[in-house]
């Protein structure tokens, strides 16, 4: 989830979570900004090398972390838990973490946002994201160029503030206080780990739509007709001014659809299944899980 700021009203309007649909986008900060601290993540990694060591390595400090940062965690079953310290292990030693303008990585952050990433492969084999390399945290907002051309030929280009993106190429790029934030608040359906980690799932089978890889042609049928239905009826409450369970930014495209349904479906899961219940249901046989019984 990016979020465009307004400098002059303070209005905050969500932007694209992928970086081509903005066109062609930068970060604004240069590279010789970034602060690297690989003591950090590099022993994380060799800490979780040996799958088979993983559960037992699994330090107590860290479980107390994780119920600390990520509350999600403690309403999870132990052999959920089990899995899901499985998964970071893995998750930690496949990719790389770098802290941005002078944000100095501990092990709570590259815990924190490992946890949540892998909530949304807990039941996937081998490694849980196999197109990403590097994940950069930023200590708040971050700046992106936004290049755009209409029509007609006419670039424009704009600095815009965001609070996440994905990328195609294999990044993910994420402001830890709204990591933190959306992490401890499981109520409010706006999580930009969640977000993010959804657009690089959809990205996978090569074309970001809302449609991630699936394992059949009968699945991607059923996949396309609910979420054809549930997107058009999102844009049409929205425009009869009605509320929404759903985050209106998930009504910009088909690929947003899919990473704030992710959002909602992890954290008002019982909302969501109340009131969009077959969208529910394909979500649950896409992550191969069921949040709303992690609520009651």
């Amino acid at each position: 989830m990016c979020v465009v700021i307004d400098h002059f009203n303070s209005t905050e309007k969500q932007g694209m979570g992928q970086r081509q649909a903005h066109g062609n986008m930068e970060l604004a900060e240069c590279p010789g900004t970034v602060i690297f601290r690989p003591m950090i993540w590099q022993t994380l990694k060799s800490l979780f090398g040996d799958a088979e060591r993983m559960e037992a390595g699994f330090k107590e400090e860290w479980t107390a972390l994780l119920v600390r940062n990520v509350p999600l965690y403690s309403r999870l079953t132990e052999e959920l838990r089990a899995r899901l310290h499985e998964r970071i292990g893995l998750f930690i030693g496949s990719i790389r973490f770098e802290g941005c303008n002078g944000l100095e990585l501990d092990e709570g952050m590259v815990l924190t946002v490992a946890a949540q990433a892998c909530l949304l492969v807990l039941n996937r084999e081998g490694v849980p994201y196999p197109d990403l390399k590097v994940v950069y945290l930023y200590p708040t907002t971050f700046s992106s160029v936004q290049i755009r051309q209409d029509s007609v030929g006419v670039v424009t280009e704009e600095v815009v503030r965001r609070l996440g993106e994905s990328w195609e190429t294999g990044t993910v790029v994420l402001a830890w206080d709204s990591v933190e934030q959306g992490a401890r608040n499981v109520h409010d359906a706006r999580n930009v780990t969640f977000h993010e980690f959804a657009h690089q799932l959809d990205h996978e089978d090569g074309q970001t739509d809302g449609a991630p890889s699936l394992p059949s042609r009968e699945t991607y049928r059923s996949w396309a007709l609910v979420f054809t239905a549930n997107y058009a009826e999102l844009l049409a409450s929205l425009e009869a001014g009605k509320r929404t369970l759903l985050d209106p930014y998930g009504a910009t495209m088909p690929a947003e659809f899919f990473a704030v349904a992710t959002e909602t479906f992890f954290e008002k899961p019982r909302q969501l299944h109340k009131r969009y219940p077959e969208l529910y249901a394909e979500l649950k046989g896409f992550y191969g899980l069921d949040p709303k019984e992690w609520f009651e």
